[in-house]
């Protein structure tokens, strides 16, 4: 990745400062600590629960990643962190609102609070992961939250970075992975309104790379940038990837919003409800990259990124839910 640095010798320097990334255990968090302590970073882990982010610690040499207790709704508690920082990343989100965990604590107040902060304490770089979709104009309360937090930390933090990703694939991932699950559970897979709506998903390490590259280029101050992988497909053709790749067949049942809607009131009180109300008014928007950011060029390309296929990455961890497991077709297997 260093070939992408403008200027080698001042990416250098940035390196011998701490990089602070909150929400640093959480599914993009893993793969983007890895690539900062490759980079020679020394980053700093902002997370609730510093004992169950201790995993990160061998992704770096010995004292190059710290693991440290702060909660983002704390700013006060948080700045100690950046305290000397070339640059402060929030990844920090929920996908829907439960207790004390609100869309306007966490993606509105949240990224404001820490974005004053860090123009107080002389951080160079600050950015703020959002979600494709972001808008105030939307229907979904948690992508008017994103957005009203992108804007409240730029106007604390002229040159904030904002990343607005598709949804993210890979190893731990929340979609793939909860489809599989429910193929080895349910002969039917539920299409919500139709399974019309499309989707640009991007491998995790793509989303974590273009991150790093925004971080040591000189021209991405205060840019937004979409980012979407190499296909644009829809919920259903997702789906069938997934079908394909794990080497199952199931019915599909068309699911209208309104019977969806019905389902999502009666169930969105759960803790980790399947579906909520707020995610469904989400379901009827495309969630791709704009022509506008392609034409402005504040997508993958002007990064030099060059998306992973879903194919290319799918089978690495989707083999395991296959009828025979995942060494089903293995040559060695077949030999013995």
């Amino acid at each position: 990745m260093d070939r992408i640095t403008q200027d080698p010798h001042a990416a250098a320097r940035r390196r011998d400062r701490p990089v602070v990334v909150f929400g640093g255990s959480g599914f993009l968090g893993r793969h983007l600590v890895q690539h900062l302590a490759r980079l020679g970073y020394p980053v700093r882990v902002g997370v609730r629960r510093p004992n169950s982010a201790l995993f990160l610690k061998p992704m770096g040499r010995v004292g190059q990643i710290e693991i440290a207790a702060a909660d983002v709704r704390d700013t006060e508690g948080c700045a100690p962190l950046m305290h000397d920082a070339f640059a402060v990343i929030n990844l920090v989100g929920i996908l829907q609102e439960s207790g004390s965990a609100r869309f306007n604590d966490i993606h509105t107040k949240a990224p404001g609070h820490l974005a004053r902060q860090a123009t107080a304490l002389g951080v160079t770089r600050f950015v703020q992961m959002s979600a494709l979709g972001a808008s105030v104009d939307s229907p979904a309360r948690y992508a008017q939250s994103k957005a009203r937090g992108e804007e409240f930390a730029r106007s604390l933090f002229a040159d904030t970075i904002v990343m607005r990703p598709s949804i993210l694939f890979g190893p731990e991932d929340d979609f793939f992975n909860r489809f599989a699950t429910m193929t080895r559970l349910s002969p039917v897979l539920p299409l919500i309104g139709g399974g019309r709506t499309r989707f640009q998903p991007i491998f995790v390490e793509d989303v974590a790379r273009a991150v790093v590259i925004a971080l040591e280029r000189n021209d991405t101050n205060g840019k937004t940038f979409e980012l979407g992988g190499s296909e644009i497909l829809s919920f259903r053709q997702l789906l069938e990837k997934m079908l394909k790749t794990i080497e199952r067949k199931r019915i599909f049942l068309p699911m209208p919003f309104f019977i969806a809607a019905i389902m999502a009131r009666c169930t969105e009180w759960i803790p980790y409800a399947p579906l909520t109300a707020d995610q469904l008014r989400m379901l009827r928007i495309d969630n791709i990259v704009s022509d506008e950011a392609i034409a402005q060029h504040r997508d993958c390309k002007a990064l030099g990124i060059d998306p992973y296929p879903l194919q290319a990455v799918l089978p690495s961890y989707l083999a395991r839910f296959r009828p025979a497991g995942e060494f089903a077709g293995d040559p060695l297997r077949r030999q013995k």
